[in-house]
């Protein structure tokens, strides 16, 4: 079992690093494998809206978002971490999720997704309710804590004096294992969730 962490901060030794670092201690502890891929520094352009990827299901623009689809396909679990920039998430990793979860056409039902994001003051619930819709649009159970997934800090350092939110990390993290493995065992006995055939209606005809 395995999950996928994208860190959305350009910062690699900043406040998300730090309480990402809570949860990949406590998947450790849980057995369940972590690869944590660094994204914010990058530059990463938005969606085209070529339609190129309705045919290959992978996005015509050939750069890290199509290394991290494959990983995305065989994980178990995903969690999409980012600084809150002016009540969002940093516009990096949005134009990543945006590009990953267009192109990408293999299923992710019960995937298990995650959002943790980290600011000095404000705009965190904002952020959190923005990630989770990557999640909830492909029937990925979406994982809680005992509070928003959220953690505060300025300067480099300072989110370890946050000590609710690095709880709140790790209560994450342990509860994604649980839902992990619980799934896990769920789909060996009963399979996955039927499905209906799609139906696709637009507003405007």
């Amino acid at each position: 079992m395995n999950v996928l962490i994208l860190n959305g901060s350009p910062r690699a030794a900043g406040n998300t690093a730090l309480a990402i670092r809570q949860m990949e201690e406590v998947f450790a502890k849980n057995g369940i494998d972590c690869t944590t891929v660094q994204v914010g520094q990058l530059a990463i352009r938005g969606c085209t809206a070529c339609g190129a990827c309705y045919k290959t299901g992978r996005c015509a623009i050939d750069d890290i978002v199509n290394e991290i689809a494959a990983q995305l396909e065989t994980c178990d679990g995903l969690v999409l971490a980012s600084p809150v920039y002016y009540a969002s998430a940093n516009s990096t990793l949005t134009a990543l999720a945006d590009r990953l979860f267009y192109s990408t056409r293999f299923d992710k039902t019960m995937k298990v997704g995650a959002a943790l994001v980290v600011a000095r003051r404000g705009g965190c619930s904002a952020t959190f309710d923005q990630l989770n819709k990557y999640f909830t649009i492909s029937g990925m159970p979406v994982a809680s804590s005992q509070y928003w997934n959220s953690v505060h800090g300025a300067a480099p350092g300072q989110a370890q004096q946050d000590e609710e939110g690095l709880q709140t990390a790790r209560t994450l993290a342990a509860n994604m294992s649980f839902l992990i493995k619980s799934i896990a065992l769920g789909r060996e006995t009963f399979g996955l969730p039927e499905k209906e055939p799609r139906k696709s209606t637009n507003f405007i005809r």
